[in-house]
């Protein structure tokens, strides 16, 4: 096998086909000097793994869908290349040793485990896996203290809050300024929102992203998660997060320190600047994209969000201060409630109505575990099986 060389940071990518898999990889084409992949995993898409392990040539690959694996392994036959499977597959490729940085881009519950795993390895952590922290926050930040391992933001305003405050002691943090396109449907009232179609829901106005976190945000569910996200990274009680409507997505977030000073990170909205920041962390290496020019951009605007029409935004607030297992309720029933409207079986203010119902039916542990955080969200699966026919 080639050897790899010293200068080069290796990189396992989960979730390699998505939205930020694939920019992630695009990092890496830029910098294939620096930067060797030597794992990739992915849910069920062969076409596209194959593509990129034929490109990349990693010594592993996931496919987390058992027959997606036997279809992959047969398609790489002539390649050298292990190719796993499943949840143990995962956990596998996060425990190899020949690589420095375990990037999370993988979509659910299912990246709470393999960062466990990375953890434990002793690798550098670039989280994109908002689940993980979400649910799994009170866990995950502990453990990477203890054995000494970075968790670097990738999301867009996680990493904006990091760059942030970076030379500035972390206890003058006064508050987390954390800004919010408002989606597709900002300015809108309940009413407005009932007639609305997934292919409405999936025009966002600034950012290019997945189905699912489009919608999110469009439900301004994902600032909901996001404000979670924020509190595990960033040590800060909920009463010092604020949410802003920012509707240019110029700045990113902001950070507002004891003496009133307030930082923000500003540029065009670009997936992969946060990316290539969190691979060459600290180190800044140049970007050939479209900067922002002031001049015509011309002015920037702000306004509180409104949770009384999206109302998955307040059950999102709701399920942080009750804490536990709650927010693992709150993001199973939104993650599946999201399909159910992306395949038209209910309406858009139908995703926050189960959610709610979701919510109100759950008892709360107050200090769950993995096996119990994984419980929560197959019961809550299993609730809205139950429901589906009384929707």
């Amino acid at each position: 096998m080639e050897a790899v060389s010293e200068n080069k940071k290796r990189l396992v990518v989960l979730g390699s086909t998505g939205s930020i898999g694939t920019q992630t990889l695009d990092v890496v084409r830029a910098y294939s000097d620096r930067l060797e992949v030597v794992g990739l995993a992915a849910y069920k898409s062969v076409e596209k793994i194959e593509a990129q392990i034929r490109e990349f040539k990693p010594r592993v690959a996931v496919m987390y869908d058992e027959n997606a694996a036997r279809d992959l392994k047969e398609k790489v036959a002539d390649l050298d290349v292990e190719i796993l499977s499943g949840m143990d597959g995962l956990i596998a490729i996060a425990s190899m040793e020949a690589y420095d940085i375990l990037v999370t881009a993988i979509v659910g519950m299912i990246g709470i485990k393999p960062t466990i795993a990375g953890i434990k390895n002793h690798k550098t952590i670039a989280l994109a896996n908002k689940e993980t922290l979400v649910t799994a926050g009170h866990i995950i930040m502990p453990m990477a203290e203890a054995e000494g391992v970075s968790i670097l933001p990738v999301d867009s305003e996680h990493s904006a809050i990091f760059q942030s405050l970076q030379g500035s002691p972390r206890k003058s943090l006064s508050k987390i300024w954390l800004t919010c396109s408002g989606g597709p449907f900002r300015g809108r009232k309940k009413e407005e929102l009932l007639g609305i179609r997934p292919e409405d829901a999936l025009k966002h106005p600034n950012w290019s992203m997945g189905n699912k976190i489009t919608i999110d945000s469009a439900t301004l569910v994902n600032k909901g998660l996001e404000v979670m996200e924020a509190k595990w990274l960033f040590g800060v009680d909920y009463d010092r997060i604020n949410v802003l409507v920012h509707p240019q997505s110029i700045i990113h977030s902001m950070v507002e320190f004891s003496d009133g000073a307030v930082i923000g990170e500003l540029g065009l909205p670009d997936m992969k600047l946060p990316i290539q920041y969190a691979l060459f962390y600290p180190d800044r290496l140049p970007m050939n994209t479209p900067k922002a020019d002031f001049y015509e951009i011309g002015q920037l605007t702000f306004e509180k969000p409104d949770p009384e029409t999206f109302e998955g935004f307040a059950l999102a607030m709701k399920a942080a201060s009750t804490g536990g297992s709650m927010p693992t309720v709150f993001n199973a029933a939104n993650e599946r409630a999201v399909g159910l409207f992306l395949h038209n079986k209910i309406t858009f203010t139908g995703i926050p109505e189960i959610i709610g119902k979701c919510m109100d039916a759950h008892k709360v542990i107050e200090d769950p575990d993995v096996d119990q955080i994984l419980d929560a969200e197959r019961e809550t699966y299993e609730f809205i099986d139950f429901l589906k026919d009384k929707l």
